[in-house]
């Protein structure tokens, strides 16, 4: 089965950047659509962005104009470019198909803070 294996989080000022990777074990990622989910304490895991086969992209409300979401399917490694970040975007990003499967990673930890 898919294992997820997330990194790249850490802690940044506001309006800072950062690049998240997530590795995706096994031989069907090319063939699936998969996403980018956060949760912050207290809240429900959300989709933050989505990328379909064939590159279609969508976006949160919250991430649209400064998230970009993006795969290399020869690497099966998925990426989300986040700039401009707010204190808002603080949470543990995960990587999972979308619609997700049972199981999850470890995620990475983004904290926004100054």
């Amino acid at each position: 089965q898919m294992q997820f294996v997330e990194s790249g989080g850490g802690l940044v000022l506001p309006g800072g950047s950062l690049r998240l990777s997530c590795a995706v074990s096994g031989n069907i990622f090319r063939y699936i659509e998969m996403g980018w989910y956060r949760q912050a304490p207290g809240n429900e895991r959300e989709l933050v962005a989505r990328i379909g086969t064939a590159g279609s992209l969508k976006y949160s409300d919250s991430a649209q104009g400064r998230f970009t979401i993006s795969r290399d399917n020869a690497k099966k490694t998925l990426y989300l470019d986040m700039n401009n970040l707010k204190p808002e975007d603080t949470a543990v990003y995960y990587c999972n198909r979308n619609p997700p499967v049972s199981w999850w990673g470890q995620g990475t930890q983004v904290t926004v803070s100054s």
